[in-house]
């Protein structure tokens, strides 16, 4: 603010008014720009916060939500990190810093298919090392060890034999040629059994194992099955499950509460909807 200096007053008390009055303008002055600023200092981060979010969304790590929600590369590592964090802090300072750790294993299931092993000293060996008299047996120590069959593939051929009448072929009658009919498949025509259809649908839809990763597992054991294929199955699967699906409707709609676990997925050409697996 300009101030003519002729146009000031001689008097001190008046002077002294006017400087208490500009004192008082620029400090209301002043506190109204500190607001202005501190809404505007709010509305910026807010901005930049928002920005961030929808980088790290678009352009962040991105993990597959399955069943599996959650789970990193080196989950093995994080998981013995947190037995040995609850570890050290059941662990007393007092107390010594190696303590012998001793899990306990649970037994086997019975019902398991076993391969016994028996493992014999050889016969030069069963002799005593000390009066060389020949040992005899007075017990014996058993151990379990869990193995994995890995997944095999098989081809089921049906050979359907045909018959005709020679009588019919030597008169010149028009011979009928008989064979029993193909047995029943999920969809005809098609090389995909039961089972196959089965497991298909269980790696996808209950593990979260994309068909284009079930596409590289079956090149790995020198089957060429495309992606195309097994959506096609898995389309023509839905509809003959479809009776099976409206009776569980019917179900579910005649109970008084129904309980729901809605996981969000992607969904191909539904980028800016939002796509939920009902789980009941």
């Amino acid at each position: 603010m300009n101030i003519d200096v002729n146009s000031l007053p001689n008097d001190p008390e008046q002077l002294k008014k006017m400087l208490l009055e500009l004192q008082v303008n620029t400090t209301r002055a002043l506190a109204e720009k500190d607001k202005e600023l501190a809404k505007q200092n709010e509305i910026i981060h807010g901005l930049i916060e928002r920005y961030e979010i929808a980088r790290r969304k678009a352009f962040g790590k991105s993990s597959e939500k399955n069943p599996g929600e959650g789970e990193t590369f080196n989950e093995a590592e994080e998981t013995l990190d947190e037995a040995d964090k609850i570890l050290l802090a059941e662990v007393d300072g007092k107390q010594a810093a190696t303590i012998k750790n001793t899990p306990k294993r649970k037994a086997l299931p019975k019902d398991l298919p076993r391969q016994v092993v028996t493992i014999d000293l050889p016969v030069d060996e069963k002799i005593c090392n000390c009066c060389q008299n020949s040992l005899h047996k007075i017990g014996e120590s058993r151990s379990e060890k869990l193995e994995f069959v890995p997944a095999h593939i098989k081809v089921i051929e049906t050979i359907r034999p045909k018959y005709a009448c020679k009588q019919c072929e030597k008169t010149g009658i028009t011979n009928h040629i008989k064979t029993p009919p193909m047995p029943s498949t999920p969809i005809p025509k098609g090389i995909a059994t039961a089972s196959l259809l089965s497991q298909l649908i269980t790696a996808k839809y209950q593990y979260g194992l994309p068909l284009y990763r079930q596409e590289r597992l079956f090149n790995d054991y020198g089957i060429s099955l495309s992606r195309q294929t097994m959506s096609d199955w898995l389309i023509r699967c839905s509809e003959l499950l479809m009776p099976l699906y409206v009776a569980l409707k019917r179900q579910l709609l005649a109970q008084a509460v129904i309980h729901a676990d809605e996981t969000p997925l992607k969904v191909i050409r539904e980028e800016k909807t939002t796509s939920y697996m009902w789980v009941m």
